[in-house]
């Protein structure tokens, strides 16, 4: 055991698989200098009483107070950052008036570095302080702007995977925000992963660049088969909006006669490391494509209630095979909350299955088999982003990142209803899931580090 190891004492809630909870009850987890769980030790194990006997009182060692509890770390796997700005504004309009009439006119201030700097700086620590470990952002057409956000996620200690965004076709894009021309795009993009690689080798906990064609209609063949190219030169992860509304769904068809996800892997934009945001309206075919391809797709169930015009039939994509994960979706979702997410999709699934329109029989109202349970959706916000980025995060086990948030059920001014002191563990895991809010999360950690307390 390596003296310089964090040793921690607590209860902590993991996935055991994807319906399935795992309780860690008064377990050990002995953290190493690189920020991974190099051992978790149960009561039971004969090395216990020994490593408790070495480390108590220590300043290494962290003893969780009574009522705390350990979750793995949310990975949010889709957050527009600049639209931070604009949260909880006018989303009762058209997704399309809402992008021409708010959204780009907001996202073409990010030429202003100390606009984006500020917007950038509150996102990041907003998320930090929701629990939100690892967040894939779309950022905005500018280069530097791009660049700072992931300067921001390396100075605050969060897992950042950053994509500047090509919008290049001026037929589709507003005059006044989208890039100059294709080849300038590319050069930005490329210019881009290269600094975000540098900027890695700095970081303990990683960011990564990514390759971001906002979606398929603000963007030329040329630029869209230019960032695929990109995305193998560099291997590098790959993010966009796919099949997310009828209109989107509908132009894509209309422009290639084929569906988004068969149009999207044409340009090589569908890999191990890419992810897609909604999807909403994939056909089997498609949902098929995902699996076989290992794109996974970025659920948004908030977003969806305001703009998708459907529920994502997760269940039925997630028995195919297909990987999923939790997004927020800044700001065509409100909250920056994956706890606010996981409570959505659960109602979401239900709404789904049950179905809506009180007019049509019971029994052909909702699609059968649709509903997820909040053990389900606690998955999809840890492990299910965690695999989706093919990185070692989102469970509480050996050779993962100790990226967790420690929640506080006594917390005076938002204490849980937790009467019974032998309550059931899964039940207190599931009031955790439903009742916490910001100020219930004490402590935050990424890859060892602590980086946000209250």
């Amino acid at each position: 055991m390596d003296k310089y190891m964090q040793l921690f004492r607590g209860t902590a809630f993991s996935s055991k698989s994807s319906k399935e909870i795992e309780i860690l009850k008064d377990h050990l987890f002995c953290v190493n200098p690189d920020g991974m769980i190099e051992k978790v030790v149960a009561p039971a194990d004969a090395d216990y009483q020994l490593l408790l006997d070495a480390y108590e009182g220590k300043d290494n060692f962290h003893q969780l107070a009574e009522g705390q509890y350990i979750l793995p770390g949310f990975v949010d796997l889709h957050v527009h950052a600049p639209q931070w700005a604009q949260s909880g504004t006018a989303l009762d309009i058209p997704l399309y008036d809402w992008l021409n009439t708010y959204t780009f006119p907001l996202e073409s201030k990010f030429s202003d570095i100390d606009f984006a700097q500020q917007v950038y700086d509150d996102l990041v620590g907003t998320l930090l302080a929701n629990g939100t470990t690892t967040a894939l952002y779309f950022a905005t057409v500018h280069k530097e702007a791009s660049l700072l956000l992931a300067q921001i996620c390396a100075d605050k200690g969060q897992r950042g995977l950053v994509g500047k965004v090509v919008m290049d076709d001026p037929e589709q894009n507003p005059e006044t925000y989208r890039d100059a021309d294709t080849q300038t795009a590319l050069a930005d993009t490329e210019e881009f992963i290269l600094a975000v690689k540098e900027l890695s080798k700095t970081t303990k906990q990683g960011v990564f660049p990514v390759v971001t064609p906002r979606f398929i209609p603000s963007c030329t063949d040329e630029a869209l088969q230019g960032l695929g190219e990109l995305a193998k030169k560099y291997d590098a992860y790959v993010q966009s909006h796919c099949s997310e509304s009828d209109w989107a769904h509908g132009y894509v068809q209309d422009r290639f006669q084929k569906n988004d996800a068969f149009a999207l892997h044409d340009f090589g934009l569908l890999r191990d490391k890419s992810v897609m945001a909604h999807c909403n309206f994939l056909s089997d075919d498609d949902a098929d494509l995902f699996a076989e391809t290992g794109t996974a797709i970025a659920h948004c169930p908030i977003s969806n209630a305001y703009f998708a015009n459907s529920v994502i039939p997760v269940a039925h994509f997630h028995a195919k095979g297909v990987e999923i994960g939790l997004g927020t979706d800044i700001s065509g979702g409100f909250s920056p909350s994956l706890f606010d997410n996981v409570r959505q999709a659960v109602m979401s699934s239900r709404m789904l299955e049950d179905g809506v329109n009180p007019a049509l029989s019971a029994n052909n109202r909702g699609v059968p088999g649709s509903r997820i349970t909040v053990d389900e959706a606690f998955y999809l916000a840890t492990v299910g982003g965690g695999e989706s980025l093919s990185l070692p995060i989102g469970r509480i086990q050996e050779n993962y990142a100790w990226d967790v948030q420690i929640i506080d059920t006594k917390l005076p001014s938002a204490k849980l209803p937790i009467f019974n002191e032998n309550e059931d563990l899964h039940d207190i895991f599931q009031k955790i899931m439903y009742l916490t809010r910001p100020e219930n999360i004490r402590e935050v950690w990424v890859q060892g580090e602590k980086v946000h307390s209250r």
